[in-house]
């Protein structure tokens, strides 16, 4: 389906890379829905029908290692062009295929990746050296990555030039002014007003983390009979929010850790919401620092920390320290 992106110009492919599925299964899909649309283009059928053999080489190559692979072209691989089972290089070439066949077409290919930080080390650096080689070649093809704040470090120690290749921009907390824009509009659109101290009140709580706003209006909103909207309305509100977030936002991250890693991060909200020294959490765990090393490194492969600072941690999500002292009280869990 063609969409609006597509119509100006640009064709997009989105795709979130969850964890446990390799990279070339993720792209491989798309790049081939892409190649397709673009061989209906008759100043590029020839080079993209190139690029659906040279996909089909990729995947009839990469299958043995990525067993996860599963795309069916009808093309013939091309000899030599992407199935060598190098993923570094059969990635590249690939994509210079895909971004030829754009330039041709006098189009452009976006490809957006969300939670890009579960991309493992190997084939993240693939996907770097693919799009350095197509910024060499000056082709109308560029990836758009989002993900947890590891992501930055995670390309830097992938390919050294990363840095200088991408742009970092950082989507953190709103600022009391946004914060505040982000829940009195959409209520005044509707003739309803939020009382200045409910509005300072659920900032307060959210840390101006959009989605606690959203989740905290919703709330607000429906608690309150009457405009404007009371910080006992905000009160009444926290209570059904908070316990809300404890049974799908925050619960859902729970049930991914096992016991060691429980304890981990219920050590970590004890000292509060962070970021914390590593030696601080061992000490609160009465181990020594050395030894939480696997644990650590485990919970920021499953994006639950990160590392804001050598030898600093800190939860990824907001909130996250009060969550774990409710679902764990009291001392059984040190």
């Amino acid at each position: 389906m063609r969409n609006d992106a597509e119509a100006a110009g640009v064709y997009t492919v989105r795709v979130e890379a969850p964890e446990g599925r390799s990279l070339p299964a993720i792209l491989a899909p798309l790049l081939r829905q892409v190649l397709l649309r673009l061989s209906r283009i008759a100043a590029a059928r020839d080079i993209a029908t190139r690029g659906l053999r040279a996909l089909a080489g990729f995947a009839k190559a990469l299958k043995i290692t990525y067993n996860d692979i599963e795309v069916g072209i009808d093309f013939d691989p091309e000899p030599g062009l992407t199935d060598n089972g190098d993923l570094e290089g059969d990635l590249a070439s690939l994509l210079e295929q895909v971004g030829l066949a754009a330039r041709t077409a006098n189009t452009a290919v976006v490809i957006f990746i969300d939670e890009l930080q579960y991309v493992n080390d190997a084939q993240l650096s693939a996907l770097i050296s693919a799009l350095h080689r197509s910024a060499q070649l000056r082709l109308p093809l560029t990836v758009v990555g989002a993900g947890l704040p590891q992501l930055r470090g995670m390309t830097g120690d992938a390919k050294s030039y990363a840095e200088r290749l991408f742009e970092f921009p950082v989507i953190g907390p709103l600022g009391n002014a946004e914060a505040e824009l982000a829940l009195a509009k959409p209520a005044r659109d509707q003739g309803v007003d939020f009382e200045p101290a409910a509005i300072a009140a659920i900032i307060g709580q959210t840390r101006g983390y959009p989605y606690f706003l959203q989740e905290w209006g919703k709330h607000s909103w429906d608690v309150a009979k009457q405009s404007p909207i009371t910080v006992e309305d905000v009160k009444q509100a926290s209570i059904e929010t908070v316990a809300a977030l404890d049974e799908s936002f925050f619960r859902v991250r729970f049930d991914r850790l096992t016991p060691t890693e429980r304890r981990y991060l219920r050590a970590m909200a004890e000292l509060g919401p962070g970021p914390h020294r590593s030696g601080g959490v061992a000490e609160q765990l009465g181990r020594p620092v050395n030894s939480l090393g696997p644990v650590r490194s485990s919970l920021i492969t499953k994006g639950m920390i990160w590392s804001p600072s050598h030898g600093d941690t800190a939860f990824t999500v907001p909130l996250f320290d009060e969550f774990m002292k409710r679902i764990m009280p009291g001392t059984d869990w040190a």
